[in-house]
């Protein structure tokens, strides 16, 4: 047996951690159940967690359809998609969400930079094409999204991939004994802080770069307790669209698209940007920007809360729960807080408000240099 074997055998085998993982997400997450019918989608290089899965789906009742993505998918679709590729409906996804109860996607990064040079626009056509599937799924099922750790991923974190490991899967609390506990214990916390969040109108956010205000009277608060990300660790709402008014100066990266944007800045007047700059890759930031009607425009408020996390890593599913930071997202809306704005793109853009910044809620302190009042 040649060691690469060895080595995914022991860890598709012999690896406890896998078990646990799949069990939260099959078992907490997606709250699988007798007939559910699960849509299984893994990265060929998270393959060891993908028996992991379909056993526990099976173990819970439920009919698992397995997809191994490899990772020059995305990349063969935009190089070799014609028009009439991008017209068309994607009606076997379609198809197969519609018949789904619930879906889990684990994302697999093997080259943060394999879409490195492709056109924005072809980006932008090819999530038109799949944005009702998505929408579709959001709706329609229990789904949920996680990232399993690559040597790529780790690289791109700047650490060593077994420090990365214990990393990802510590962010999850998969090294205590009971997962899905700890993350109630998370959902009881961030039920306290929308308790609060629920009585506010205006939010401002104010920190090096930044005074932004915005409303987020009578919309709702969504408390983002792992079921639906893995890790999560955020409380997160839809502001009213026409009311975003100032600047904010998003000083953590993004990865998208296979580019890096750093130092993004922003300009809101009546809820839509009316200014727009970056430090690297202004090229995309523009061009997401002019996806659609919605892409200027705020789909979502986030307030990260997760005190596992304490370092960016370039994934915006990490990133964006670092206790003690904000995100907003620029285009779709999720229907369940009450926002309608829609847009082909959800670009979450993330800001530290540790060192020096807070939020304000109706002009009394909210939460100050990362640390909730």
């Amino acid at each position: 047996m040649g060691q690469d074997t060895l080595t995914w055998y022991r860890r598709t085998m012999l690896h406890p951690m896998l078990e646990r993982y799949a069990d939260l997400l099959v078992t907490y997450c997606m709250r699988v159940e007798e007939g559910d019918l699960v849509v299984v989608e893994v990265g060929i290089d998270a393959a060891p967690v993908a028996r992991a899965l379909v056993r526990a789906v099976l173990a819970a009742g439920g009919e698992p359809s397995l997809h191994l993505t490899y990772p020059e998918l995305t990349a063969d679709l935009l190089e070799l998609g014609d028009d009439a590729f991008y017209e068309r409906e994607p009606v076997f996804e379609l198809a197969e969400i519609d018949l789904a109860t619930a879906f889990v996607r684990v994302n697999a990064p093997h080259n943060a930079y394999a879409l490195a040079g492709i056109d924005p626009e072809r980006v932008a056509r090819l999530g038109k094409r799949y944005a009702e599937v998505s929408r579709r799924r959001v709706a329609g099922t229990r789904w949920v999204g996680t990232l399993y750790p690559t040597a790529s991923a780790a690289q791109m974190a700047g650490m060593r991939t077994d420090e990365f490991e214990r990393f990802v899967f510590g962010a999850m609390y998969l090294d205590d004994p009971d997962p899905a506990a700890r993350w109630r214990e998370q959902r009881d916390f961030q039920a306290t802080l929308i308790e609060r969040l629920e009585r506010a109108d205006r939010v401002r956010i104010v920190a090096d770069g930044t005074d932004l205000m915005l409303s987020v009277k009578d919309r709702l608060w969504v408390n983002s307790d792992g079921r639906r990300n893995m890790p999560s660790g955020e409380v997160f709402t839809g502001p009213i669209e026409d009311s975003a008014e100032g600047t904010i100066t998003f000083d953590l990266p993004s990865s998208v698209d296979g580019v890096i944007v750093r130092g993004v800045r922003l300009t809101f007047a009546e809820g839509r940007v009316i200014g727009a700059s970056a430090e690297t890759g202004e090229d995309t930031l523009l061009a997401k920007l002019d996806s659609d009607a919605g892409a200027r425009l705020l789909g979502e408020l986030g307030i990260g809360t997760n005190a596992q996390i304490q370092r960016p890593i370039l994934n915006t599913l990490f990133d964006e729960k670092i206790g003690g930071t904000v995100h907003l997202a620029l285009g779709r809306s999720y229907a369940e807080t009450g926002g309608v704005n829609e847009s082909a793109i959800h670009w979450d853009l993330i800001t530290d408000l540790r060192r020096g910044g807070r939020i304000e809620l109706d002009g009394s302190p909210f939460l100050v240099d990362g640390r909730f009042v």
